[in-house]
C-alpha cells in the first residue's frame, strides 16, 4: 500500500483507519476580535482537542495583538495550541475550515475584523504550496502574533524553511503583543 505524500515523513506511526501514519507535531494560530473573544477562542480549541486523531501538547496564553493590515478595527485576542496528530494536512486543514464556519466566521474583507480565525501554521517538517494549502503557513515567519505565543508552549520550535522561532521573533517587533493570562485552557 502506498501512502499520500505528506504522510511519508519519519517519525512515531500511530495505526490510523488501517494505514501507518506518523505523529507529528501541528501547529495552530488561533485568533478573534469579535464578540466574546474569549468564549469563542475555547469554543474552537475545545473542538480541536476534541477531534479524533489529535492529542493536545500545550497552548499559549492569550495575548492581546494589534490588527494587521486594516488597522481600524478592535484588537485580537491571539493563542497558539500546539498538538501532536496523524492527520494529513489536508484533513487538518478541512477541520479549521469547519471550526471556523462553526464560529460564524465571514469573509468579507481581506485581513478585517472576524469571530474566530483558526490558522494552520506548521504540520511536521511537511512543506507544502498548493493554491489553497501552504505549509509552513507563509506568512508565519514575520508575524509576532504566532511567534511570541508559539515560543511559550515550544521556545525550541524551528518553523520550517525559516529557522528557529526565537532567532525570528528576534528580528521583529513584539511591541504589539501584549500577554493578558491563560483564560482559555485544554481541559
Amino acid at each position: 500500500m502506498s501512502l499520500p505524500k505528506d504522510t511519508a515523513a519519519p517519525g512515531i506511526h500511530v495505526e490510523t483507519l488501517g494505514a501507518m501514519r506518523p505523529l507529528r507535531t501541528v501547529v495552530f494560530s488561533l485568533g478573534a476580535n469579535l464578540g466574546d473573544t474569549l468564549e469563542t477562542l475555547q469554543g474552537a480549541v475545545d473542538q480541536l482537542r476534541d477531534t479524533p486523531n489529535m492529542i493536545p501538547v500545550g497552548i499559549s496564553p492569550v495575548y492581546l495583538t494589534e490588527p494587521v493590515g486594516k488597522v481600524d478595527q478592535p484588537d485580537f485576542h491571539n493563542l497558539v495550541l500546539v498538538m501532536e496528530s496523524t492527520l494529513t494536512a489536508r484533513t487538518l486543514l478541512e477541520r479549521a475550515l469547519a471550526i471556523e464556519e462553526a464560529f460564524g466566521r465571514e469573509r468579507l474583507e481581506v485581513n478585517g475584523p472576524r469571530t474566530v480565525d483558526v490558522d494552520l501554521i506548521q504540520v511536521g517538517p511537511l512543506t507544502i504550496d498548493e493554491p489553497d494549502l501552504r505549509i509552513p503557513h507563509p506568512r508565519a515567519h514575520e508575524r509576532a502574533f504566532v511567534l511570541v505565543p508559539w515560543h511559550d508552549v515550544e521556545p525550541g520550535a524551528v518553523l520550517e524553511g525559516h529557522g528557529p522561532i526565537a532567532d525570528l521573533i528576534a528580528g521583529l517587533d513584539t511591541s504589539g503583543v501584549r500577554p493578558v493570562g491563560p483564560e482559555v485552557t485544554l481541559s
